[in-house]
């Protein structure tokens, strides 16, 4: 877990050419409480500095052993196994939170995530939120043989035959890129590239095949929007 200081925090905006006023609105961080810490005139709890390390990783930058901090050029993270499932899903939970957009989704069999998620039901009702609230907008492009549409309350749908899918998933979100393996042991395997570039051209791939995708039946949407309220 990275530690922060007074001066790294100082840094951090620095880098990101954030004023204090940017960094509460970010982190949930009152103002008043980034100036006292970064002028040592009063410790937040931890809980505090994890949210504006946090806040500060998904925007770009890293904490380092020294008391520095440098830009990320390229950040990749794996995510090995159920217990760490749950962390990737906090992590998409919080940049979305942060910075809302459009969120491109290529499923497998959606039962397996519903499998390997501790708590499902959390993360379909923070996207409900997320969408209700005008922040996020959410596509899954499904194998046409799966009729476990468990996102429907918030998510729009297309179907692509079986023959043009693949098997690894992947979520493209801001300038995060996700591919997601259930065949690795343990699984599941997330290999999170922190990259605009490369969530672009996943992206721009997404938008082409979205195009000639076909919508699901409406009874099989229904069904799932009545299940899940």
């Amino acid at each position: 877990m990275a530690k922060l200081s007074p001066s790294q925090l100082r840094a951090a905006r620095g880098l990101l050419n954030w004023s204090r006023a940017d960094l509460s609105k970010k982190s949930g961080v009152s103002e008043q409480t980034i100036h006292r810490f970064e002028n040592a005139t009063r410790d937040p709890e931890e809980k505090t500095k994890q949210k504006l390390i946090r806040t500060i990783e998904i925007a770009g930058v890293e904490f380092l052993a020294d008391n520095g901090v440098r830009l990320k050029t390229e950040s990749i993270e794996i995510f090995e196994g159920p217990e760490r499932f749950d962390e990737f899903y906090e992590f998409i939970y919080e940049h979305l939170s942060k910075f809302g957009g459009d969120v491109s989704v290529n499923s497998a069999d959606e039962k397996l995530y519903a499998k390997y998620r501790k708590t499902p039901e959390l993360h379909r009702e923070r996207m409900r939120k997320l969408v209700k609230k005008g922040k996020v907008k959410f596509r899954i492009l499904a194998e046409e043989s799966d009729t476990h549409l468990s996102g429907a309350s918030y998510a729009e749908y297309r179907w692509i035959p079986k023959e043009s899918f693949a098997p690894t998933s992947f979520y493209a979100f801001g300038d995060c890129l996700a591919l997601i393996s259930f065949a690795h042991e343990p699984a599941p395997y997330v290999v999170l590239h922190k990259s605009g570039p490369f969530a672009q051209a996943y992206r721009q791939s997404f938008n082409e095949t979205w195009k000639h995708a076909k919508n699901p039946p409406e009874s099989v949407l229904e069904k799932w929007r009545k299940y899940r309220g």
